[in-house]
């Protein structure tokens, strides 16, 4: 902790000054009452500021969620609203936050795995972090956008919905898909107040929910979104069967006075795929989760693996030391354990490229071959990456009005 900025967590009254710094931050004007979302869901006890004297002049907040990992879930440190006035910038006080964070979360054993939206992706590589899974930005001219002859759309229908009538259908959908969606979490109360709030709307709509229903009003299916001049803006679209994501799909592109569309998704969204004409949605990637593994060993054996893996890492960690030196990962199925060891090492590697291993989005081999993991046993990042791989890209859906988790 830096001496010159004291870091402590927030009292209750301290929350619309601590929500000033983080708005200005951000660029966001201020009002009374600001972040009024965040202070629905925020941890008071995991949310701590940096102080100038009596002035808040940065701060840094963590939320406890569980997130789908490939084969099963893990408790996960949601990262979120991390902010340093302009004023305060280069003082050490980001640095000294990030590690209060990490320490606190080893010390107490609390979330082996921390994970965080990044506003910039310059910032938190140093921290340990690495791009976990990638967002597909796709922008569709409606026009030419049509799906395959012949597409499965099942015998359900797609219903316009109220909120209040929509949102326990939301849930309950929502939890069905996020048990094998890597990288989703758990959404209590307080998380679907803070995602189904309407927010800036610069011009759009209210948000709208439709839902597909299956002939005995089962929900199978559902998409949030708002209109905005000229355009549909898709929130978010949760499907539990191939038909109902076909249904949900074929009625925004049919939305009339909408000649653009604009989705956030994953990597292998499959709507290309059912489209007839694949260009009329273009598709710009770039980074999602970033993810950080605060206790190897916990983080490691929260997961399962595609295929039988015997394997020494040679972990380098100097922000957080205790993962630093060898660690034997040997999983076999259900069976995982990762064990200190002073058997000869296969990969060295940092703590960022593990987490951006984790699940399965990025390749052990791509960064080896980009120099950031070093192969000492041939064949290892190989053998490495397939074992980390999942059936699907992760991908985290957020969709924030802060970076935030």
């Amino acid at each position: 902790m830096t001496t010159t900025y004291p870091l402590r967590t927030i009292a209750a009254h301290e929350l619309d000054p601590w929500a000033r710094m983080v708005t200005t931050t951000y660029g966001q004007d201020w009002q009374p009452g600001g972040l009024r979302n965040a202070a629905r869901s925020l941890e008071p006890d995991r949310t701590i500021a940096a102080y100038d004297g009596r002035e808040i002049v940065g701060g840094a907040s963590v939320y406890g969620r569980v997130m789908t990992v490939p084969g099963g879930v893990a408790p996960v440190a949601g990262v979120t609203l991390v902010a340093v006035l302009p004023t305060h910038r280069r003082r050490g006080i980001l640095t000294a936050m990030m590690r209060k964070q990490l320490t606190d979360l080893h010390d107490a054993g609390r979330e082996p795995v921390a994970a965080l939206n990044a506003a910039e992706a310059t910032i938190y590589g140093r921290f340990g972090y690495g791009v976990a899974s990638h967002v597909a930005e796709i922008r569709g001219d409606k026009r030419f956008m049509a799906l395959r002859p012949g597409t499965d759309l099942g015998d359900g229908t797609v219903r316009l919905l109220g909120r209040e009538d929509a949102r326990p259908l939301l849930e309950k959908v929502y939890e069905c898909v996020r048990g094998t969606a890597v990288g989703w979490v758990d959404r209590t109360e307080k998380f679907w107040e803070a995602r189904l709030a309407e927010g800036e709307r610069d011009g759009g709509t209210a948000l709208r929910f439709a839902v597909h229903l299956e002939r005995g009003g089962e929900a199978t299916g559902y998409a949030v979104y708002r209109s905005e001049p000229g355009s549909v803006r898709i929130i978010e679209v949760a499907a539990a069967s191939r038909p109902s994501y076909a249904a949900l799909w074929s009625f925004l592109i049919d939305l009339d006075a909408h000649r653009g569309l604009a989705y956030d998704g994953a990597v292998d969204e499959p709507l290309n795929h059912l489209l007839a004409d694949p260009r009329a949605a273009r598709t710009t990637v770039t980074d999602n989760l970033w993810v950080r593994l605060v206790d190897v060993d916990r983080a490691l054996t929260a997961r399962r693996y595609a295929t039988p893996l015997d394997l020494v890492l040679e972990v380098q960690d100097t922000f957080c030391p205790w993962n630093a030196g060898r660690h034997r990962l040997s999983a076999d199925g259900d069976f995982v354990s990762c064990e200190r060891t002073r058997a000869p090492a296969d990969l060295r590697v940092t703590s960022a490229e593990l987490g951006a291993a984790y699940l399965g989005g990025t390749t052990l081999s791509s960064l080896a071959a980009a120099g950031r993991v070093e192969e000492l046993r041939p064949g290892a990042a190989t053998a490495a990456s397939l074992a980390f791989r999942g059936e699907r890209a992760p991908f985290h859906p957020s969709g924030a009005a802060f970076p935030a988790f």
